[in-house]
């Protein structure tokens, strides 16, 4: 982690990247367990985290400590298929997983944490433009 108040964004979207790829292999871990009798699925509900955080303060110094304390705290519980409550089972081996669903929000999860990656990417390219000049 940079400390530095020119790598607040940075440190942020490193954050994001960070629990994207998080979620990416939560929903992985739900697609090998599909088949698995009486696996419930689990997700990671980052986003709603980040938005209270920065919504706090748009450049909070604490924000990678209060982030990964909460973190770790909340990122493994049950999620909720579509506001159902989280012991809602549809399938007789009482396995909660969609093959489906997790599928599409993988691919979503994977075009995100891309975006951030490239947005990484772009803000050292900008940076390294600035210093060049």
């Amino acid at each position: 982690m940079i400390s530095s108040s020119a790598f607040d964004y940075i440190n942020v979207l490193d954050k994001a990247a960070d629990a994207s790829w998080l979620r990416e292999s939560t929903l992985a871990n739900n697609i090998a367990n599909a088949t698995t009798p009486g696996f419930k699925r689990y997700d990671v509900d980052f986003q709603s985290l980040l938005d209270m955080e920065l919504s706090d303060s748009k450049y909070n110094r604490n924000l990678d400590s209060r982030v990964h304390n909460v973190h770790l705290n909340h990122l493994t519980a049950t999620a909720q298929l579509d506001g159902a409550a989280e012991d809602y089972i549809y399938r007789s081996d009482e396995n909660n997983v969609d093959i489906h669903t997790e599928n599409v929000e993988l691919v979503s999860e994977q075009l995100r944490y891309q975006a951030l990656t490239d947005c990484i990417t772009q803000e050292f390219t900008r940076m390294r433009t600035a210093l060049s000049k």
